[in-house]
């Protein structure tokens, strides 16, 4: 079974988010990047199936600025086998993106592709779902468990009422939610060996798809800031503070 894994460079999830000044984005300059958790359980969901002997290669994609050749070392160091960057610096919106995935499956036809859920940048939950569409192929989404039963996917989903259990054919697109699979670190071997696999970066132009945006971000801005807390002796002080707080609030 071939693979092919979607994945995304972003802010790091351990540094603090600021929007550039004047409302265009969010800042990225001078900011630590790396892999879209989401994106790293899709990987070693993949690199599992291959330990068990269920995945004859898993290929890498990413779409972004030559620096995203970083995350793509990143998933080839964790057991992956090669790599594709389709290399541009425009920032890209996510029908943009699900078409030039559609591309990449023509070309590499895997008998599944992963993708995390979202990407923490946007929290959009939009590329597996397209790609789906894009490509005909069945998908199954918010993966917390992956089975492969014979020539289908056993995908046990994360939804609102808890799980549900559902049976794909292959080829299929699944993404991958956090409960997952608990991700590798790469050990310094792993990671010196990665620089020596196959890894292509073609420019998105290549691939003959509009890469023009089709919505207007007017601005975008931080959440206002959390009034601080207030603490109380007792109950009844508790109760006092509510009442006048609701009396200020009549009264406006």
């Amino acid at each position: 079974m071939k693979i092919l894994v979607a994945i995304k460079r972003v802010v790091d999830h351990n540094v603090r988010i600021r929007v550039r000044p004047d409302g265009t984005g969010v800042e990225t300059s001078g900011v630590r990047m790396s892999m879209n958790p989401f994106c790293k359980h899709a990987v070693e969901a993949a690199v599992q199936l291959s330990e068990a002997g269920q995945g004859d290669e898993i290929v890498i994609v990413s779409i972004g600025p030559k620096a995203a050749n970083d995350v793509i070392l990143t998933a080839l160091a964790m057991g992956a086998h090669r790599g594709i960057l389709i290399e541009t610096d425009a920032e890209l919106e996510t029908l943009a993106i699900a078409k030039l995935l559609a591309k990449v499956v023509a070309e590499e036809s895997p008998d599944l592709v992963l993708l995390g859920k979202q990407a923490v940048d946007d929290d959009s939950n939009h590329v597996g779902q397209m790609l789906a569409a894009l490509t005909n192929r069945p998908q199954a989404t918010f993966a917390s468990v992956i089975k492969l039963v014979g020539q289908s996917l056993e995908v046990t989903r994360e939804v609102d009422s808890g799980t549900e259990t559902v049976s794909i054919p292959l080829p299929a697109i699944v993404t991958a939610d956090l409960r997952l699979n608990t991700p590798r670190n790469a050990a310094l071997p792993m990671v010196m060996k990665a620089r020596s696999k196959p890894l292509a970066v073609r420019p998105a132009a290549e691939f003959g798809v509009g890469l023009a945006p089709r919505l207007i971000i007017e601005k975008i801005s931080p959440p206002a800031e959390r009034m601080a807390g207030k603490t109380v002796g007792s109950t009844s002080e508790l109760a006092a503070y509510i009442a006048s707080e609701i009396s200020q609030m009549e009264a406006l």
